[in-house]
């Protein structure tokens, strides 16, 4: 493979193409990090993957082993001895364990897996369709009316009017010549991503828990890079709905449960409410039906079987909740089921939010175009 540039006195030339150069710990650390999303954070579990592909594809050699590559995590600072205080939830190959390193390497790893590269730009960065007194040049110009801060004075456009107007030999300024550039307004967002870890998360022979985590993963790193007066909260549903940190989303796993959306909601809007920002959203992935509730005296109503009334009608009861406190909700569904989408058309229509059914493979993508696309508020 050559590379060819165009020259425009002597048309195009080739040259031979170098492949990038990358170091033998780069080229084993990306194969890792993608096995330790898949393990949740097991060390020993991953090392275990790590051999079997190393026996298959021949990873390490003589001149970079597989002790090579372990002694060049502990010394890059990526995994380190357990210490019982630090309450890691990972568990390690002998004492080792993920450090808060690893942990953000795991987060941009999924970030440029599913989002690519992206830069860092300015804080906050969400635009609104509000002109005014704003923080942000659009490059519309218009006159100067009372009350408009002087700082927004465009003075290279202002002095041609006064050209204009009064001549180069007379040059002065008056209030009529003054040209105020818009701007535009940049809001912050806050966002709550609800993930789905019921049973069926890993059931029928497909893994959807580590697509969503690798979602989760990634967004918080956007929002972090990008984005950073933005705040997002995770927190899953089962049985029950409880937030975790973000260090600690590597080592999400799926459990015996239900899927209670209606306790998902309820703590989604309840974090909202506490939020400041005007623009406010909330993002569920899941893969089902809801199935659970828990009624006031603390025992579980649950029902599998097609769409229960009951909870069904409870869901649409937060949907409209939502819609009241002005919090739309985006249902990203990993479920094709008539009887599915049909919940699914009704409680989007309830919240006035959005709904999309899809499969794994787009589902990062989905988000993120969403996210971009809901920066447009009015606020």
């Amino acid at each position: 493979m050559t590379n060819k540039s165009f020259n425009v006195h002597q048309g195009f030339t080739f040259s031979k193409h170098v492949p990038e150069e990358i170091s033998n710990f780069e080229r084993v650390f990306d194969v890792f990090r993608d096995l330790l999303i898949h393990t949740s954070g097991d060390l020993e579990e991953a090392f275990e993957w790590l051999d079997m592909l190393d026996r298959e594809y021949n990873i390490f050699d003589d001149e970079y082993t597989r002790e090579d590559f372990e002694e060049d995590l502990k010394k890059r600072g990526y995994i380190k001895a357990e210490d019982p205080e630090d309450g890691n939830s990972g568990t390690g190959e002998g004492k080792n364990v993920l450090t808060a390193k690893l942990e953000a390497a795991l987060r941009e790893y999924a970030l440029d897996q599913i989002f690519g590269k992206l830069q860092k730009s300015g804080v906050g960065n969400h635009r609104t369709t509000k002109t005014g007194i704003g923080d942000e040049r659009d490059g519309e110009n218009r006159n100067f009316q009372y009350g408009d801060d002087l700082s927004a004075v465009n003075m290279t456009e202002s002095l041609k009017n006064a050209q204009i107007n009064n001549g180069i030999s007379d040059l002065r300024m008056t209030e009529d010549d003054l040209i105020v550039e818009e701007t535009k307004h940049k809001a912050q967002m806050s966002t709550v991503l609800m993930i789905d870890i019921s049973h069926s998360m890993i059931l029928y022979g497909e893994d959807r828990i580590t697509p969503a985590k690798k979602v989760a993963m990634a967004l918080v790193e956007l929002i972090k890079r990008k984005y950073p007066k933005d705040s997002i909260d995770i927190i899953v549903f089962g049985n029950e709905a409880w937030p975790i940190k973000i260090k600690d989303l590597p080592y999400l796993q799926v459990g015996p449960y239900h899927t209670n959306t209606v306790a998902g909601l309820e703590l989604a809007m309840d974090i909202l409410r506490r939020k400041r920002n005007t623009n406010k959203q909330i993002f569920m992935i899941t893969d089902g039906k809801p199935s659970c509730l828990k009624l006031p005296n603390g025992e579980y109503y649950m029902n599998s079987v097609g769409l229960d009334e009951r909870i069904v009608s409870e869901c649409l009861h937060k949907a409209a909740q939502a819609r009241k406190l002005k919090i739309p909700i985006t249902t990203f569904m990993i479920a094709q089921d008539p009887y599915l989408r049909k919940f699914v058309e009704i409680f989007t229509a309830q919240n006035k939010g959005k709904a999309f059914l899809t499969g794994l493979s787009g589902l990062g993508q989905m988000i993120f175009e969403d996210y971009e696309k809901n920066r447009i508020k009015r606020i």
